[in-house]
């Protein structure tokens, strides 16, 4: 899937992203996204949990 996001200006300063290599990361553990889509709706434990909204750096 996709990630229909976009990069914004502001970071989303309450989310945490120490995910380097992801487009939307602003070096500072900050996410840039304008939203974000936490996956898969039947995870049980954070091992399953995944984020959509990543986009490799080019």
């Amino acid at each position: 899937m996709e990630s229909r996001a976009q990069r914004q200006e502001d970071s989303i300063t309450r989310v945490k992203c120490v995910v380097d290599t992801c487009e939307f990361n602003d070096e500072r553990n900050h996410c840039l996204a304008s939203s974000i889509e936490i996956q898969p709706p039947n995870a049980s434990d954070t091992e399953e949990t995944d984020c959509a909204t990543f986009r490799p750096k080019h």
